[in-house]
């Protein structure tokens, strides 16, 4: 395609998209499918105008990717209802954690023994498939700071750490098949890809997230103005507490997730402060903000609150573009029963099982567990931790294994989550009043 063809195709799905909004809201499957089916039907599989190759602009894909899940992961944190407690954040931190692991290890022996796969390449399929989307899964997560649904809390909190706690996994499987070092006895890997990097992450987040926002009180005035500038400390927090991690070896996802929510959390302790009381009304009020655009007179504007309308608009027209990419680079030949039989594993196996023995002992009710363990949507986070394995020299053979069983995942992942999520959550909701609230 030449670039006015397409200057045509974008800037047809932006209109198409902006003039429909009302009517694709009432359909039964998700805007990502829409995308999906143009770039299905413009790309190899259907009438071959434009191939996009992954392996050859794999570096391009992998700076793509980084910079749509960081903002997702912002959004993600200043949508969090609830401040960081055990009690509180227990389920999606073993969804994170301990489920996280049992995915990567059974996909890794599917890999290994059905798919004929060396173990090192499964053990990275896992840990490539493993993490739930931020960008993708935006109908089933926490819609605005004032949502306090439980399901939607558990999906979008786990979203937010699991993007940043697999890249351990990425790193042992890229060890395992000698492209990055382990040390002895996996003592390097144990140290610093999973202590330091994690530890280091979280406290780099939440230390940025905190200084913002005390130094943002105290420079803008209180209340403080410049809504128009928090789109800019916004995008600066996230630039600046990613660039610490890399320069430090931390996992700088986690970084940003959790500077996002030490923001959101320390604005509304700060505004609670200086109003005088911290009744709930109150909370919600500020809560609501990120609901709707914030009016011009409105007494309490927050960094977080101000800047989440541009980043979830960002992030919706950067779904747009990688989707649409997706079905790009599928040939009718990419639907091998290899590909297609490892998403099924993973959707009907993998997710059910792990989320199931990850909650075990909790209190979280079973409808909750059923609906964690269905939408474990896969996405633009899966083909962000692939790109990054074939820039860190991945061979060839390899990679385009790799980007074919990931590729199909993630398109079955948009199709049978995209047609389901409205109905099930919709049935859900209707009898949520019954379900405990975190």
């Amino acid at each position: 395609m030449t670039n006015a063809q397409w200057f045509l195709l974008v800037g047809g799905l932006l209109l198409a998209r902006g003039l429909t909004a009302s009517a694709l809201q009432r359909l039964p499957v998700t805007p990502a499918i829409i995308y999906l089916a143009v770039g299905l039907l413009v790309g190899p599989t259907v009438l071959n105008l434009f191939h996009f190759n992954p392996l050859q602009e794999s570096a391009l894909l992998e700076m793509l990717t980084e910079v749509v899940v960081l903002i997702s992961l912002f959004s993600a944190g200043v949508k969090m209802p609830t401040p960081v407690s055990f009690a509180r954040w227990r389920t999606p931190i073993l969804l994170a954690s301990l489920s996280m692991a049992l995915s990567v290890g059974m996909v890794a022996a599917f890999a290994y023994y059905f798919l004929g796969l060396p173990l090192g390449a499964g053990v990275l399929l896992g840990a490539i498939l493993a993490p739930t989307d931020p960008v993708l899964a935006t109908d089933v997560q926490t819609r605005h700071p004032g949502d306090r649904d439980q399901l939607r809390f558990t999906l979008t909190c786990e979203a937010g750490m699991n993007d940043g706690s697999t890249f351990p996994f990425v790193m042992l499987g890229m060890g395992m098949l000698g492209l990055h070092e382990l040390g002895e006895f996996g003592l390097r890997w144990a140290l610093v890809d999973v202590l330091w990097a994690t530890v280091a992450g979280i406290a780099i987040g939440v230390a940025s997230g905190v200084a913002l926002a005390h130094v943002a009180r105290t420079l803008r005035g209180n209340p403080p103005k410049h809504q128009l500038m928090d789109d800019f400390l916004g995008l600066g927090l996230i630039g600046v507490v990613y660039g610490l991690s890399v320069l430090v070896d931390a996992w700088g996802f986690l970084a940003v997730f959790f500077a996002a929510v030490a923001l959101r959390q320390t604005e509304l302790k700060l505004a609670g402060a200086d109003m005088g009381k911290t009744d709930r009304r109150h909370t919600d009020r500020i809560e609501s903000e990120a609901a709707n655009a914030i009016p011009d007179n409105d007494p309490e504007p927050t960094v977080s609150g101000g800047s989440l309308i541009f980043k979830e608009h960002l992030e919706r027209l950067s779904e747009l573009m990688l989707i649409l990419l997706i079905g790009g680079t599928l040939f009718l030949d990419s639907w091998s029963w290899r590909a297609v039989g490892l998403a099924l594993f993973l959707f009907l196996v993998a997710r059910p099982i792990s989320v199931f023995v990850g909650l075990l002992g909790t209190r979280t009710s079973w409808p909750i567990r059923g609906m964690v363990g269905w939408f474990g949507v896969r996405g633009i986070g899966s083909l962000y931790y692939l790109m990054y394995a074939i820039q860190h020299g991945l061979p060839e053979d390899l990679a385009l294994d790799l980007i074919q069983l990931t590729l199909i995942a993630v398109t079955l992942s948009i199709l049978v989550h995209g047609t389901s999520v409205k109905p099930l959550m919709s049935r859900f909701l209707h009898h949520r009043r019954h379900l405990p609230t975190p």
